[in-house]
């Protein structure tokens, strides 16, 4: 009889620890889940404002030596990504592409009204207004350069609605971390409650408090880190799934940042698994006996 009272009890107690793992790896996925969207959304911002940036359009009859000279200068500078001269050729031939064959089959080819020009693109932080005119002055000051154009509007309107953006997302993160927090809580406390009754017998032969509580935090701490591995294998099998069918995402995928999501999971699940724990555990410690049973 009292050896199947205690197989019944590991019983629970086993089931108990494996609903646990299960809860909180659910948890941990949810989290980094949001984690590699909020990474994913970074690099596309990040690449979108690489994307902006303007055309310094030289005067007529600039040497291309000049031209080359300029842009050499510019490569040089830390807000620049890229640039690209563009021949008056590489610029009709462009126009071609665009507006058609019709629409450029009036100018004469030994005449191209085309200016020659170079295409510049920033780096991130550098893509927004107030910088882009700062830019602007600096290249105008060369007397080979005639304008500069880029869109201010669209500079503008990308910039606000990327801000917006990411404060809807940051406030989303804090409300799932506090909801997470509560979650692995309360599937820890769980876990403790079924086994107060070891606690109490633990206490009765004269354990003292760190001595029961340290197991309990060693074993704790051995659930996060088996839920935070399982939690990245299933984030690891999602994204490669989506870099099979969306070979683009690969633009976006920072093998190095997925790497910090990784051990930012693990070292989650780690801290919350076993401070939950201790505070569960020093919970019943300072129960009085005939709470226990309610």
């Amino acid at each position: 009889m009292e050896n199947s009272l205690n197989k019944s009890q590991r019983r629970r107690i086993s089931g108990a620890y494996f609903t646990s793992i299960i809860s909180v790896t659910l948890v941990l996925f949810t989290l980094g889940f949001l984690g590699l969207i909020i990474l994913q959304a970074t690099s596309l911002s990040n690449f979108i404002k690489e994307n902006i940036g303007f055309e310094i359009i030289m005067k007529t009859n600039v040497k291309e030596a000049d031209i080359v000279k300029l842009q050499k200068h510019l490569d040089t500078k830390d807000f620049v990504k890229s640039t690209e001269y563009i021949t008056p050729e590489e610029a009709s031939k462009r126009l071609s592409e665009i507006l058609g064959d019709d629409f450029v089959s009036f100018m004469d080819e030994d005449d191209n009204p085309l200016l020659p020009s170079i295409d510049v693109r920033f780096n991130a932080n550098w893509a927004n207004n107030d910088s882009l005119e700062l830019i602007e002055a600096y290249v105008l000051q060369n007397d080979n350069v005639k304008e500069v154009y880029y869109q201010r509007s669209l500079v503008h309107l990308v910039n606000k609605n990327l801000k917006k953006i990411s404060i809807v997302m940051l406030a989303f993160s804090v409300l799932l971390l506090i909801i997470a927090m509560a979650l692995i809580n309360n599937t820890i406390r769980l876990s403790v409650y079924s086994k107060r009754f070891v606690i109490r017998s633990m206490q009765l032969v004269g354990a003292t408090e760190s001595f029961i509580r340290r197991p309990f935090v060693v074993k704790g701490i051995l659930q996060g880190s088996i839920s935070a591995f399982v939690a990245i294998l299933m984030l690891l099998g999602i994204i490669e799934a989506l870099r099979e069918n969306i070979p683009e995402l690969s633009l976006l995928t920072n093998n190095l940042t997925l790497i910090y999501l990784f051990v930012g999971i693990l070292i989650t699940g780690i801290l919350m698994s076993g401070l939950s724990t201790s505070i569960a555990v020093s919970k019943y410690l300072r129960m009085k006996s005939d709470r226990m049973y309610g």
